[in-house]
């Protein structure tokens, strides 16, 4: 009897203890990842874990099987969003080429290349759409090796690297293209007539170049928090990093008119100045927990 009144209690009280569940378990699951975050490494050095693998190589093996989860949850993601981005691909095409009067202008001339352009940016999209997972899953894999304060960089990072990479291919998009475009398809008077290929590459060439560049603040920030660069050798040498700053610019800039070639200059010599302000933040910071230690 003790038995069925149990069995009934427990059927009767199952939906509000599935509620109570289901309610905790963001919590709980917010109280392991601060676990993880703030869990510090084991402190051996690099001879000493060296020297334990080659005599118990099993240890090895469970880094292999961890690192084989990762790549394989990455290929998934990066399959999923090829084939969410193979959806709106010919939208993306129209929209990429809006600066030369949309896709009813490009002209194809071999017989697959609309084909091969359509799954080229297909893939390209792909792959942006899941590089932030594909980027936190390999700070996953990384984290039980570091220690908390680099768990954290390593985790706002994620999110500040894809802002700054989207602003660079912005600004190639909505401020570069628009000028340098007329510019280029009516030089010396010659009207050219954009195949899908050719444009699909160029454009998608120079907004990646100039999102890898708008980078550079936090690649100056990150450095400068490891000690290997010194913000004040970086404000010290501004004359050099101008010059090479305007040669990048020229190789990166479209076209040859001083017009885009200062459009791309001025960006990036703001952000040279910034990345060193960022990078005297960071030294600051690193100098605190030295003298604290």
């Amino acid at each position: 009897m003790r038995k069925f009144l149990h069995l009934v209690w427990r059927i009767v009280t199952f939906p509000f203890r599935a509620a109570s569940w289901l309610l905790a378990l963001p919590l709980r699951g917010l109280k392991r990842f601060r676990r993880f975050l703030t869990a510090e490494p084991g402190d051996r050095p690099l001879t000493d874990a060296f020297a334990d693998t080659l005599k118990s190589p099993g240890s090895l093996l469970e880094h292999i099987q961890a690192l084989r989860k990762h790549l394989f949850r990455m290929l998934v993601a990066t399959a999923l969003a090829i084939g969410l981005a193979s959806v709106f691909t010919a939208q993306v095409i129209d929209f990429l080429s809006s600066p030369i009067g949309g896709i009813a202008t490009l002209k194809a001339i071999d017989v697959t290349e609309s084909v091969s352009v359509f799954m080229r940016v297909a893939l390209l999209g792909g792959i942006a759409i899941a590089s932030p997972y594909l980027a936190f899953e390999l700070w996953l894999f990384a984290a039980p090796g570091l220690r908390p304060r680099s768990r954290i960089l390593g985790m706002v990072g994620i999110p500040l690297a894809t802002l700054l990479l989207l602003c660079g291919m912005a600004f190639a998009f909505y401020i570069m293209l628009p000028v340098a475009m007329p510019f280029l398809l009516d030089f010396m008077g010659i009207e050219t007539i954009p195949r899908p290929s050719s444009y699909i590459n160029f454009v998608s060439g120079v907004m990646f170049w100039i999102g890898v560049a708008f980078e550079f603040p936090l690649v100056v920030f990150v450095l400068a928090l490891m000690g290997l660069v010194e913000p004040r050798f970086l404000m010290q040498q501004w004359r050099i990093a101008v010059v090479v700053i305007a040669i990048i610019s020229a190789a990166i800039t479209p076209t040859v008119d001083p017009v885009n070639m200062a459009l791309v200059m001025g960006p990036m010599a703001l952000l040279y100045f910034l990345g060193i302000g960022l990078g005297y933040l960071a030294s600051l910071g690193r100098r605190g927990r030295s003298d604290e230690a």
